[in-house]
């Protein structure tokens, strides 16, 4: 005899509850350093500039975040650990960047006058998540790319990151839903 269907709620984890802490995750096993795993003598100055490109268009990103976040304050809450994760990952790249959001004021050239800014803020909320989302895919679309010709570790590391990035992505765009 066949038992009936519980009308309960399904125990146990939620897909957005998994997406959430996916990317923490990603970043604590994957954002390590050490050993590359590869033959010794492989052409480390290539991998050398590949981490230094991906340590610089994180920070990159981390600018962005903190442009949006100066400019959208709203979205402090909700950018914040993103934005912190985006610098974590600058830093296992190599990258020395340890600046905050608090930070992102704008900066002063030598004549005393705000520095341009090279990232323009859309004037929504929805518009400003959209860019950054974007941001997040362009950047996790050319670290999978990268993948083929980079040596074990970091191509583990940018796999992890590129995770990481897409994960982003569907927070900043349906992470609401």
């Amino acid at each position: 005899m066949p038992f009936p269907s519980s009308p309960r709620a399904r125990s146990g984890p939620r897909r957005r509850s998994l997406l959430a802490v996916a990317p923490a995750a990603l970043a604590l096993t994957g954002c390590t350093g050490g050993d590359s795993g590869g033959p010794a003598g492989e052409d480390t100055s290539a991998a050398d500039r590949a981490r230094a490109r991906a340590a610089r268009d994180s920070e990159g990103l981390v600018e962005r975040y903190d442009a949006v976040i100066a400019a959208r304050p709203g979205l402090a809450g909700r950018l914040g650990p993103l934005r912190e994760e985006v610098d974590r990952h600058a830093r296992a790249f190599g990258g020395g960047r340890k600046a905050s959001p608090s930070s992102a004021s704008p900066s002063v050239t030598p004549s005393g006058s705000p520095a341009p800014s090279a990232t323009t803020v859309p004037g929504n909320d929805k518009d400003a998540l959209a860019g950054l989302a974007a941001a997040e895919r362009e950047l996790a679309d050319r670290r999978v790319k990268a993948l083929g010709g980079a040596p074990g570790e970091l191509a583990r590391l940018l796999a992890s990151v590129a995770a990481a990035g897409a994960a982003h992505v569907y927070l900043l765009t349906e992470g609401d839903a």
